[in-house]
């Protein structure tokens, strides 16, 4: 059997296991305590990080990884745009400074008390210049980068949440209208309330 080792709040695991739910790819799910990793992961995963998939005798340890493993099982929404050379391109762009640059940005918003060098604002201001490119990126359609969900979306979408998590009130009470529309969509769907059912 696949076993997916997760962590349901964690952004990295949601993203790797929505892109499994939707490939209908059957895995078990095993629900790690950070504070006492399992030894069967730690044994497959010397990283000790959540997700780690083990798929017939493989072990793929990055959420991105398996997500594209998932896709190249079954991807009937064409979330890779595959005729799409530029689509492509701009969606692994995007999933680099969300991974990069923008996961920074957000874990000193949501723990500003570590960082006491800037006020939470200042680390909050540094995040909204993805968001506001995101919020551009909707423009005229409701999904970043075709008329349907990508891969970007879904690598995206987690970490967003995360975000307007941390100060629903000020986020609901930003310009970005699309992007609010667009984390909402998702929060809502049958696909993201699936995969975080306790």
């Amino acid at each position: 059997m696949n076993t997916l080792y997760s962590f349901r709040r964690c952004p990295y695991a949601m993203r790797a296991r929505m892109a499994l739910r939707y490939s209908g790819v059957a895995v078990q799910i095993v629900e790690v305590s950070l504070k006492a990793k399992p030894a069967e992961m730690l044994a497959l995963s010397s990283k000790g990080t959540v997700p780690v998939l083990s798929v017939d005798g493989r072990v793929i340890d990055e959420s991105l990884e398996i997500m594209h493993w998932a896709l190249a099982q079954n991807d009937p929404q064409g979330w890779l745009l595959k005729d799409d050379h530029q689509g492509q391109e701009h969606s692994a762009a995007l999933i680099e400074e969300n991974d990069q640059v923008f996961k920074v940005h957000l874990n000193r918003y949501k723990y500003a008390e570590r960082y006491p060098e800037q006020p939470m604002e200042f680390y909050r201001s540094e995040g909204e210049v993805f968001l506001r490119k995101l919020d551009t990126l909707l423009e005229g359609r409701d999904y970043l980068l075709a008329e349907h969900p990508s891969l970007a979306d879904i690598a995206l979408m987690p970490f967003v949440r995360q975000f307007a998590h941390v100060d629903r009130e000020w986020f609901g009470q930003t310009p970005y209208v699309r992007l609010q529309a667009w984390l909402q969509r998702f929060i809502e769907s049958d696909l993201f309330t699936s995969i975080m059912k306790k």
